[in-house]
């Protein structure tokens, strides 16, 4: 599997492909923005029809990303769910299989926006976490040091007079955004607002993809 490794306040880091973050010395996952169950809840209240098989997809990536890295700990950095509950509802077949990952690792679910509080699944819940140097929430606070998701930032990028879209990783000197992770999750192109303002000027964007490459951040003319 190609990576992308780079060092962050510190810590030694890689870029997985999927949007996953994985810290060897910590042997630890990091993962944000999973959405477990988005087509259910749509389908649910009459909106977009998404494929059924999201969360399979998602699961998929995962399993793959702890085979490769053999990760210890997982963070889920906040939205694993799309909306409270979800937890309950997803297909036996999905709980199974997310069961089987958690399986003799440390997991460590970080509450978000969609799903605040604590799941009914195993794990430890938490706001935030702080490891070593380094602090895991939900959303970017300002603070230093700091790894976060809930943007889902995307890099649009020009290429023979076309605009394409890849999900990427953000990161300067203090904080470090995570994609997300989850299957049909969208994103904000990393040249609006907030992340404009949020990012410094030599912020940088790591492409995900077959190749994580990073690039500078893109910006508005």
């Amino acid at each position: 599997m190609n990576t992308h490794s780079f060092t962050f306040c510190g810590a030694a880091l890689r870029a997985l492909p999927s949007g996953g973050l994985f810290w060897a010395d910590s042997q630890l996952l990091v993962v944000s923005d999973l959405h477990l169950g988005k087509s259910a809840r749509l389908s649910a209240q009459g909106g977009a029809q998404l494929p059924p098989y999201e969360v399979r997809a998602t699961l998929e990536r995962l399993d793959a990303d702890l085979a490769f890295t053999q990760a210890k700990h997982v963070i889920c950095l906040g939205d694993s769910f799309d909306f409270p509950g979800l937890d309950r509802c997803l297909p036996e077949d999905d709980l199974l299989w997310l069961t089987r990952l958690q399986a003799g690792l440390r997991w460590t679910w970080i509450e978000g926006n969609h799903d605040p509080g604590p799941v009914s699944l195993g794990g430890e819940h938490r706001a935030e976490m702080t490891l070593g140097p380094l602090t895991f929430r939900h959303i970017a606070s300002g603070q230093t040091a700091e790894i976060s998701g809930h943007y889902h930032p995307k890099a649009r990028l020009r290429a023979k007079g076309a605009t394409l879209s890849r999900p990427c990783f953000l990161y300067d000197s203090d904080r470090l955004i995570l994609p997300a992770y989850g299957t049909y999750t969208g994103g904000l192109a990393c040249d609006r607002a907030p992340l404009a303002t949020l990012m410094a000027s030599d912020a940088r964007a790591i492409l995900t993809g077959p190749r994580p490459m990073a690039i500078p951040m893109p910006r508005r003319a």
